[in-house]
């Protein structure tokens, strides 16, 4: 009998739908998080494994303790793509880890710049994406330009690694390799395209930022040093050695740093020709080239 009760106390607790979805919502709001009833949607689609358009025809309970177990942990303001493990990006669904930045849609900005100053799909062979965190831009550049291969750098081994999974998870693992090494430290030139996402925040401004991406993102993807600008700085001259003639980089810029970056892009002999803004109309692609001739 002692056996009976124990299996019986120890059963998952089944909750009704709605009503965990309310609490969770109501605790969500609470703790700061935007669009709470959103998350808590997508909370319970990734407890049960279904896709959130058909969370309400995929049954009427779930488990209590599971799913609060995960609404607690983004009430603490953990980001959804580290508790479900995954995010879309351009046309992929990609894996992440606090090893790497989350793929956020104002970086797809820099795929739309490439795309515009690159638009022969076939000439594109050559491509390079610094500090590459999960692949998210070299394997949507890959999925845009067919006959390309690409290399992808990190300072992180374990976000090379996770780079190098998503690639295969993308049917792309034969046109892509990832290193882990200091930007292009070791590569050699004739890159048609050149992607960089680096760090720019100001290291005063990190513990300022929202809880998901100061407390729980790799500081050494944010911090861009006391003006932000450090890693441009590191990395623009050899951004300028490694382009084609014909070749293309597109940078990722923080709000307001058009113009230094573009600054230091001229003191390594490359051309601003062009910027594109994200969603929110903040530039955040920038397009330079190297001179004629």
């Amino acid at each position: 009998m002692q056996h009976d009760e124990h299996t019986a106390n120890s059963a998952p607790v089944s909750v009704r739908l709605a009503d965990a979805l309310g609490h969770a919502q109501l605790r969500l709001a609470q703790a700061g998080v935007d669009e709470p009833r959103r998350e808590a949607r997508l909370l319970a689609a990734h407890l049960l494994g279904v896709s959130p358009a058909t969370l309400l025809a995929a049954g009427t309970t779930l488990d209590a303790a599971a799913f609060e177990a995960l609404v607690a942990r983004r009430a603490s303001r953990e980001p959804l793509a580290f508790i479900t493990g995954r995010q879309g990006f351009w046309t992929l669904t990609l894996d992440v880890s606090p090893d790497t930045l989350i793929p956020r849609a104002d970086s797809e900005a820099l795929i739309e710049a490439a795309l515009a100053a690159l638009p022969d799909r076939r000439l594109v062979r050559r491509v390079l994406d610094l500090g590459t965190g999960t692949g998210c831009l070299l394997l949507a550049a890959l999925s845009e330009y067919p006959d390309a291969f690409g290399i992808g750098v990190d300072l992180s081994p374990e976000a090379a690694g996770l780079a190098r999974r998503n690639a295969a998870a993308a049917g792309l693992a034969s046109r892509a390799a990832f290193l882990a090494g200091n930007w292009a430290a070791a590569l050699s030139a004739g890159f048609d395209l050149i992607l960089a996402n680096p760090p720019y925040v100001d290291s005063a401004a990190i513990a300022g930022l929202m809880p998901e991406v100061g407390r729980h993102e790799p500081r050494r993807a944010l911090d861009g040093g006391a003006d932000g600008l450090q890693a441009y700085a590191a990395l623009m001259p050899g951004l300028a050695l490694r382009l084609a003639t014909d070749g293309v980089g597109v940078l990722e810029l923080g709000a307001g740093q058009e113009q230094a970056v573009a600054g230091l892009a001229a003191q390594s002999g490359l051309h601003h020709v062009a910027t594109r803004s994200d969603l929110a109309g903040i530039p955040r692609a920038l397009v330079v080239r190297r001179p004629a001739g």
